[in-house]
C-alpha cells in the first residue's frame, strides 16, 4: 500500500463544488469530463496540496456527519482560509474541544453536507500530547 490515490466526492452541482474546492480551499482544477462520461457521471478532477480530489455528480449525502476529510494547513493561514469561505457563504463549524498541543482546527461543510476539517497539527504532535507512542510504522 502506497497511501491514498484519491478522494471521490458525489455532489449535485459540479460547477458549485468546483468553487469550493478551487475559491474556498485553493485546489486547482485539472479535468472536466464536460460530456465524455469515463466514470459512472460526469466529473472534474481536483489537485489541492498534491492531493487528488475527484467530483461526480449524483446524489450527494442527505444527512451531515462527523465523517471527514482533513487537509494540513499553516496555522497563520488558517484565518485566510476562514475568510475565503465564509466569502462563499458555507457552513462553518465550531471546532471540537480540544487539548492544548494538538493543533487548531476549522470545519466547513461543503453545498453537499461532507465535512472539511483544515487542521494545523500533525499526527506526531497530537500523538505526543496524548502520551502515545509516535511509531507509525
Amino acid at each position: 500500500m502506497k497511501g491514498i490515490s484519491h478522494i471521490t466526492f458525489i455532489v449535485r452541482d459540479l460547477e458549485r463544488m468546483a468553487t469550493f474546492l478551487c475559491q474556498g480551499l485553493g485546489a486547482r482544477e485539472v479535468y472536466d469530463s464536460a460530456g465524455r462520461e469515463f466514470s459512472l457521471s460526469r466529473e472534474k478532477f481536483f489537485l489541492l496540496g498534491g492531493t487528488w480530489l475527484a467530483a461526480m455528480e449524483g446524489e450527494s449525502p442527505a444527512e451531515r456527519s462527523y465523517q471527514h476529510v482533513a487537509f494540513e494547513v499553516d496555522e497563520a493561514d488558517l484565518p485566510k482560509h476562514q475568510a475565503r469561505l465564509e466569502a462563499l457563504g458555507v457552513d462553518i463549524r465550531p471546532p471540537r474541544p480540544r487539548v492544548e498541543g494538538e493543533g487548531q482546527s476549522l470545519y466547513v461543510h461543503d453545498f453537499d453536507n461532507h465535512l472539511f476539517e483544515l487542521h494545523t497539527g500533525t499526527l506526531a504532535q497530537r500523538l505526543a500530547r496524548y502520551g502515545a507512542s509516535t511509531d507509525t510504522d
